[in-house]
């Protein structure tokens, strides 16, 4: 078991090593994305334009030998663009696949679409089929969506519905890059003629290489323990006097495969508390729904998870 957590470790260092050439400051939404493809879940990565959201995903598809497919949301964008449709030919009507259809999927700015349209994710994401016309598509083993948003007090924005966050694994908010990093981006773009060329990455890792670590990554140790915690740190959220709905049982699923995968990443074969603690905050942040006075009050849910993880007992 100890080599093959070993061989997870050292693809994940080589990837990131070739993506964190293109993308600067952003390695906890790397390390992120790989925590989801080693688990089977999807992430929502949040900020503000111009953070490499979309050249982050993008990057990552290069380091897979992966279909990858991208959709770009907008206001007047329809859920059969998404899915496909069927067309008649010659008196038969034929499925055509849309580009949810794919092992990757990026989809861009998807707050900028209207719910009935973002509501065509769920069955895929939660089932990783489409059903289309009565009839039921199955979708890649390794299907994995990673979406983008700019925040939602931005102009032109739809809030995703609360089912479909909840069929995000995480949230992962990217922020602006430190001093260092954003002067690195100057100095390594300032010359270029036009955006360098992403199919210079030779590809790391293959299809079936992701589905065999998510079998060992499954196989992981949790101690009962560390299980009561997390039990314990999801169950405090919906008594928790900021919070109006708290993490639903599916949260403390996500939790315990993203602290399994972070484990992994890190080389271990079991789950420590600090694995947990790391992941609380993108796992839970989306799924809680705090109470109109708190957030007058600029409480975040960022502040009930630290204060949550300060105050409930750590496992020694």
């Amino acid at each position: 078991m100890s080599s093959d957590i070993k061989k997870i470790q050292d693809d994940f260092e080589r990837c990131s090593q070739k993506i964190n050439e293109h993308v600067f400051g952003q390695t906890h939404a790397i390390e992120a994305a790989f925590v989801a493809l080693l688990t089977g879940g999807h992430v929502l990565l949040e900020g503000v334009p111009g953070l490499a959201k979309t050249l982050t995903i993008l990057s990552l598809a290069r380091t897979l030998s992966c279909s990858f497919g991208r959709v770009q949301f907008t206001p007047d964008l329809m859920p059969l663009d998404i899915v496909g449709s069927s067309i008649l030919n010659q008196n038969k009507f034929e499925f055509h696949p849309g580009p949810i259809f794919t092992e990757l999927l990026l989809a861009d700015e998807i707050n900028r679409a209207p719910a009935k349209t973002q509501s065509a994710l769920l069955e895929a994401m939660q089932e990783s089929t489409v059903t289309a016309d009565g009839k039921t598509h199955p979708l890649p083993e390794v299907f994995t969506v990673f979406a983008t948003q700019n925040p939602i007090e931005q102009e032109g924005t739809y809030p995703l519905p609360e089912s479909e966050l909840d069929r995000f694994m995480m949230m992962v908010q990217m922020d602006y890059p430190n001093e260092d990093d954003e002067l690195k981006v100057l100095r390594e773009h300032h010359q270029r003629s036009s955006s360098f060329d992403l199919a210079q990455i030779e590809p790391v890792l293959s299809a079936e290489q992701v589905l065999t670590y998510r079998g060992l990554v499954q196989s992981l140790k949790v101690g009962d323990e560390v299980l009561d915690y997390i039990n314990r740190l999801v169950r405090a959220t919906r008594e928790h006097v900021a919070v109006s709905v708290g993490a639903s049982p599916r949260a403390g699923l996500s939790l315990v495969k993203a602290s399994k995968a972070s484990a992994a990443l890190k080389g271990r074969d079991f789950v420590t508390p600090d694995d947990v603690k790391r992941w609380a905050y993108p796992v839970l942040r989306h799924r809680l729904v705090l109470r109109p006075g708190a957030e007058l009050n600029g409480t975040t849910a960022d502040d009930v998870i630290r204060s949550l993880l300060g105050s409930l007992k750590v496992p020694t």
